[in-house]
């Protein structure tokens, strides 16, 4: 028999820990019957990745994007994405400013700390190319 010397947790990892259960309860608080789904959603959160939720209509999609953004202290943003939507819909657009007679970025909702972006499919292939390039720039 071999016997292993565990460390002790570090107390930085029990803050994490409980952030991460406080997470996990807020969650559960606001979507309740998807623990499973809950669990995937803080993994990615910990992963620093994007998320795909794939459900029927009215299961609880947009309720978890803004429980999410709202536990994170995040912005939250929503896009329905329809076959005439621009590439600068989400990304944002420059404005010619009249009083200052200079160009004004306007950030799309692309600029949310948690966007949710309705029915991708339904959108240009030239928009869901701008989504993708956006998300893999952060």
């Amino acid at each position: 028999m071999t016997m292993t010397a565990t460390r002790p947790a570090s107390s930085e990892t029990i803050v994490n820990a409980t952030r991460v259960d406080g997470l996990r309860t807020v969650l559960n608080r606001a979507l309740r019957g998807k623990a499973g789904v809950i669990e995937q959603v803080i993994a990615c959160l910990l992963a620093r990745g994007h998320l795909l939720l794939e459900d029927l209509p009215g299961l609880g999609k947009t309720t978890l994007a803004k429980a999410v953004a709202t536990a994170v202290g995040g912005k939250f943003a929503r896009v329905q994405c329809t076959p005439d939507l621009l590439p600068g819909d989400i990304t944002g657009f420059s404005v010619f400013n009249q009083k200052n007679r200079e160009f004004e970025f306007l950030p799309g909702p692309v600029f949310s700390d948690v966007l949710l972006a309705d029915e991708i499919n339904r959108t240009t292939p030239r928009t869901q190319s701008a989504l993708l390039e956006a998300m893999a720039e952060r």
